[in-house]
């Protein structure tokens, strides 16, 4: 297990390797050169001819820009030629691996990945507790066991660490405040970096699974689109110019005090009939609790919803058009090109799928576009690989990470 005395000793030979087996590293790139990284990361491999059309360089140019990538291993030129009878250039999967951590009230989730954000492995630990001694305790259990896991990625050394954190993160380091382990003004990015002796990148958990929907996932054709999570809480983040947009406030939580229904229940801070009233899974259960006259877990709510009864379904009803609500809001006022709905409840949006389009359509203008309303079931592991694409972007573009 990791943590246990065995996984330390672990740590202790990896570390011994590590001084010796150092991952290629690459300056931070920028202009024609990042362009280059990014069109092959996202969409290679690529032959140089289209990726000279793709970008509007000539041959030459691209030849230039692409070598300092091979030399510094983050490029690779695969066998055999490709459409236009030259090697095709992909990014070096195979010398780097990325490991992503997902912190939740009383766990750790963590995936190791390649260079393009595919899950080689997946590990998890329970929290003993939630102080950051604990937290770090367990994170670094997990990415030591991770490291020296030869099977997972054929035993490339780990370049970077990233781990998501639901609350507000500072300077992709310090957690200023996150609500479900009670933390303030916390610098988990130090504290893990000291212990591992590897880059390690903080950052608010929607934001980071944002940049997964941009880089890898369903987004990825879009440049303009927004992320609603529901689960615990209420998340939202939104990518405009193939930008994440992250403000000060990202991370607290904002759309959470959105007013949907008028005779709703009342959150903990008072908001009648607000999304953290109608929307996350402790909402939907106590008013699922108070109409069945008993205790109900979410999942339970669904199903007895899905069943036909009467009561449970009355309340999946509300909250699914609640939810398509705060989709008609997000897709009125920022107009993206997708809203993707995810997050550990995003069941409801499945139950509730026609209360939900039902409420989105009775929100928009009739002249409007129908909104791309992509549900994503992701699980722990997805949030974990969010924030390891978090890290890889921060590998490959330094300080402007998007």
């Amino acid at each position: 297990m990791p943590g246990s005395p065995s996984a330390r000793r672990v740590g202790a030979a990896v570390t011994r390797r590590r001084r010796c087996v150092t991952p290629a590293r690459w300056a931070p790139l920028e202009g024609s050169a990042l362009a280059v990284a990014l069109e092959v990361l996202r969409h290679g491999p690529l032959s140089r001819s289209d990726l000279a059309r793709r970008l509007d360089l000539s041959r030459g140019s691209l030849t230039r820009l692409s070598r300092p990538l091979v030399d510094a291993g983050l490029l690779v030129e695969l066998e055999g030629p490709g459409t236009s009878g030259s090697r095709p250039l992909d990014v070096a999967t195979g010398r780097h691996r990325f490991v992503g951590v997902k912190v939740t009230a009383d766990a750790v989730h963590a995936v190791a990945t390649d260079l393009r954000a595919r899950t080689l492995a997946v590990r998890e630990q329970p929290l003993v507790g939630t102080s950051p001694a604990d937290v770090v305790e367990a994170v670094a259990g997990l990415v030591t066991d991770l490291d020296g896991d030869t099977t997972a990625g054929g035993g490339a050394p780990v370049t970077a660490v990233g781990v998501g954190v639901g609350g507000l993160v500072e300077g992709r380091s310090r957690v200023r405040s996150a609500r479900y382990l009670r933390w303030e003004d916390v610098d988990l990015g130090e504290l893990l970096s000291d212990r591992l002796g590897l880059p390690v990148v903080v950052d608010n958990d929607v934001l980071s699974l944002a940049r997964a929907e941009q880089w890898f996932g369903a987004a990825g054709a879009c440049d303009h689109f927004a992320v609603l999570t529901i689960g615990e809480g209420v998340g939202y983040a939104l990518v405009v110019h193939d930008r994440v947009v992250a403000g000060p406030d990202a991370g607290v939580g904002l759309l959470g005090h959105v007013p949907l229904a008028p005779t709703g229940p009342t959150c903990p801070l008072g908001h009648v009939g607000c999304a953290d009233a109608m929307l996350t899974v402790g909402g939907v259960e106590a008013r699922a609790s108070v109409a069945l006259r008993r205790p109900v877990a979410y999942a339970d709510v669904l199903a007895l919803a899905a069943a036909g009864d009467p009561a449970a379904a009355r309340v999946v009803e509300d909250a699914a058009r609640a939810l398509g609500r705060l989709v008609a809001l997000v897709a009125n006022t920022t107009m993206p090109q997708k809203v993707v709905v995810s997050g550990d409840g995003v069941a409801l949006a499945e139950t509730g799928r026609a209360a939900l389009l039902a409420a989105v359509a009775a929100d928009r203008d009739p002249r409007a576009r129908d909104v791309d309303v992509d549900v994503q079931a992701v699980g722990f592991a997805e949030w974990a690989r969010g924030a390891a694409v978090t890290a890889i972007q921060t590998s490959v573009l330094g300080s402007r990470v998007l």
